[in-house]
């Protein structure tokens, strides 16, 4: 089979299109062939090994993930023994990046539980596009946010791929949703419907002086110390990714101090 193979970190251009064996499912695995996969920033991490920290968990000299990938959907073409889900010739769609990646290729041998069964109204690549971005928007809300319907919402980043869907989830369970983007995407904010759009480029969160009872911040730039303003006093302010800057100051410096 053909697939996108890397033994060193650096740009697109590393990757080499190379024949490779056709992976062989164990017991507890399913091969399935890719009909469609999706780039994140995580796939960016993985083929640059930046920041450095990701090398930790990527391969400290090369990466220990020779082939990227993490988001895919296909067809399965085959079954271990001892799976129960799935069957040949099963819909499915998954996110790979915990086990293993290797998405950009032909075929690649996966555990059921990195898999779910792709929805029948949805394409291969709408279904690819999904499990990582998503799937992320909804841990951040849902389980770490504990968001509750009525609540004040505030996206920052909100025209990226978990903003844009972090958006959309937040507005289905009831909270009253502000997306914070850029100008060039505002058209496209609002026509998700969301309650209500910030231009950064033209305003910012402060000047309505309003208060949110949860912030989702997407993007890697803003102070966590902005955001901290803007919450309420028992609201919630939830991480997602970050510069380097910010990574220190969401692990080790308590948040009232930066109140």
């Amino acid at each position: 089979m053909k697939a996108y193979v890397t033994n060193k970190y650096g740009s697109p251009d590393v990757l080499e299109l190379l024949d490779i064996e056709k992976p062989i499912c164990n017991d507890n695995q399913v091969l399935v062939k890719v009909h469609a996969t999706s780039i994140n920033y995580g796939n960016i991490v993985l083929l640059r090994g930046k920041p450095f920290v990701a090398r930790f968990a990527f391969g400290i000299t090369k990466p220990k993930f020779r082939i990227p990938g993490g988001d895919i959907a296909g067809t399965i073409e085959a079954v271990g023994k001892n799976v129960k889900h799935f069957i040949v010739g099963d819909e499915v769609f998954g996110d790979l990046s915990s086990s293993g990646w290797s998405g950009y290729a032909e075929y690649v041998a996966v555990p059921e539980n990195s898999i779910a069964m792709k929805p029948k109204n949805i394409s291969f690549e709408e279904a690819a596009a999904l499990p990582m971005a998503a799937s992320t928007a909804l841990q951040a809300l849902r389980n770490k946010g504990n968001i509750q319907e009525g609540q004040d919402v505030l996206i920052y980043g909100a025209s990226g791929g978990v903003g844009t869907f972090a958006v959309q989830i937040a507005k289905a369970l009831g909270a009253n949703v502000t997306a914070v983007c850029s100008t060039r995407n505002v058209d496209i904010i609002k026509s998700l419907d969301i309650d209500h759009v910030i231009d950064y480029k033209k305003e910012t969160i402060f000047d309505k002086n309003n208060t949110y009872d949860l912030i989702l911040g997407v993007n890697g730039y803003q102070p966590i110390s902005e955001y901290l303003k803007a919450l309420k006093s028992s609201g919630k302010f939830i991480l997602v990714g970050g510069s380097p800057k910010q990574m220190p100051q969401a692990m080790f410096v308590p948040l009232e101090t930066k109140r």
